[in-house]
């Protein structure tokens, strides 16, 4: 039978009513929680194999790291209850074989593995590159002290290779001028982490060796990861530093990493900021020692004085002293008399001059005008209180003859009348009544007492 194909068509269905699916809404923190549910139930006792890097160590002793291989990493995190337990503590370029659960950090949104327990497999990739290369130029002696130079006591011009950004730098700074202000500074910035950091940190170290101006070179860098520190672990670093005429100081990371800069440098510091401390010391502590260098030179002196002048008058050199002594006199004598005679011809001099000024100021107070101006001033007063005194005798005899032609006046003053019980009537005008013929009935008057006026009406 020939071979062929059937394509059979059924007629379609009638269209069925299908109900819409019911909608669902989780809130971010209900679908964190659903996740979390599910990766723990689908993910628990797992063991994983990779590569520790960057592993931190918090206060609270919990340890995070990350686990990674050539194509992927996930985060992981040891807690303090099983981290205390681990033989094996994580550390950077260790390959190992972990067992935990998965676990959704639900703050973040991040997935990571709890890790329970931690088996070594060897060196990582990075730690083998690094024992390989440590190894070869040990063998190549670039390690021995001998070669290493020793620092200057004083240097006076610094030079740094490391990043212009960041805190590194500035730290370094603020230590140096802090220490002993006045410190010629140069940077080479340069990067310290990337694929040309390694070019960039050759050609600082190249660049101080073959300027011949620095008296010290700092190679500096913060702390970090195993892969973020490789720059200083590479073989062109190691060999640059190695042939740097220049006394050349690591500081690369914190106190507990090591790179191949620290073996191959004259000398490691802990940190950037330590190696500010080392290289140089405070003003002060220079200040203390030559201090102390001048008291013992002092002492040395006296000493040297003491022991010649006990060997001069051993060799019989006291009586050539005693010649000179005298003469010394002899001539200390005559400055003494000339410093007298000086003195009493300066003597002569002031009290002569003093003469001349007593009898100039004697004939300037002869023509001087302020004590003509002063009788004059003096006459005048006299004279204004005689007159003050004639004008208050006048005044006093002229109020003696007024007292009594004042009393005689009050006696006679039609005033005194009124204080016997009299009045005086007047009409509204003033004009004076002296019989009842003057108003008529009802007719406005005034009635003046002795103590004062008032109205009436005439009756």
């Amino acid at each position: 039978m020939d071979q062929f194909s059937l394509d059979l068509f059924a007629p379609e269905p009638a269209p069925v009513a299908v109900p819409a699916p019911r909608r669902r809404t989780f809130t971010v923190k209900e679908l964190n929680a659903e996740i979390r549910s599910t990766l723990t139930g689908a993910f628990d006792n797992i063991y994983v194999a990779g590569e520790i890097s960057g592993v931190k160590l918090q206060p609270s002793a919990h340890c995070y790291f990350t686990l990674k291989d050539s194509g992927a990493q996930i985060r992981c995190v040891c807690f303090k209850s099983s981290y205390r337990y681990l033989k094996c503590k994580p550390r950077d370029g260790l390959a190992v074989l972990v067992r935990g659960r998965l676990d959704v950090f639900e703050a973040r949104g991040e997935y990571q593995l709890l890790v329970e327990s931690i088996e070594p497999q060897g060196l990582g990739a990075l730690q083998l590159a690094f024992e390989q290369l440590k190894q070869r130029l040990l063998e190549e002696g670039l390690f021995e002290a001998s070669r290493k130079q020793p620092l200057p006591r004083f240097p006076w011009r610094i030079g740094i290779v490391t990043s212009p950004r960041g805190a590194v730098i500035s730290d370094m700074l603020q230590i140096l001028a802090r220490r002993f202000p006045g410190l010629h500074i140069r940077l080479y910035p340069a990067l310290v982490q990337g694929e040309t950091a390694a070019e960039e940190v050759c050609r600082g170290i190249a660049y101080f060796d073959r300027a011949g101006w620095a008296d010290l070179v700092i190679l500096a860098r913060g702390g970090g990861s195993l892969e973020d520190l490789w720059t200083f672990n590479t073989e062109p670093v190691a060999r640059a530093i190695a042939a740097c005429r220049v006394p050349l100081v690591s500081a690369i990371g914190h106190e507990t990493d090591v790179t191949m800069a620290d073996f191959v440098a004259d000398l490691r510091a802990p940190t950037p900021s330590a190696a500010a401390e080392l290289v140089i010391c405070t003003r002060q502590e220079l200040f203390e020692a030559l201090s102390g260098l001048e008291h013992r030179a002092r002492q040395f002196l006296r000493y040297r004085l003491a022991m010649l002048h006990r060997r001069l008058d051993q060799q019989g050199v006291a009586r050539a002293a005693m010649l000179l002594q005298r003469s010394l006199n002899r001539w200390s004598q005559r400055v003494d008399d000339q410093d007298y005679r000086l003195r009493h011809s300066l003597r002569a001099s002031t009290e002569l001059r003093r003469k001349n000024l007593d009898r100039l100021t004697a004939r300037l107070k002869e023509h001087d005008p302020r004590p003509r101006l002063e009788r004059q001033r003096a006459l005048h007063a006299r004279s204004e209180r005689a007159l003050a005194e004639h004008i208050t005798r006048r005044l006093l005899s002229a109020r003696l003859r007024l007292d009594p032609v004042t009393a005689k006046l009050t006696q006679l003053s039609p005033l005194r009348i009124l204080d016997r019980g009299y009045a005086i009537v007047t009409h509204a005008d003033g004009t004076l009544i002296k019989t009842t013929t003057q108003v008529g009935h009802g007719a406005p008057i005034q009635v003046r007492l002795p103590d004062g006026t008032f109205p009436a009406t005439a009756d």
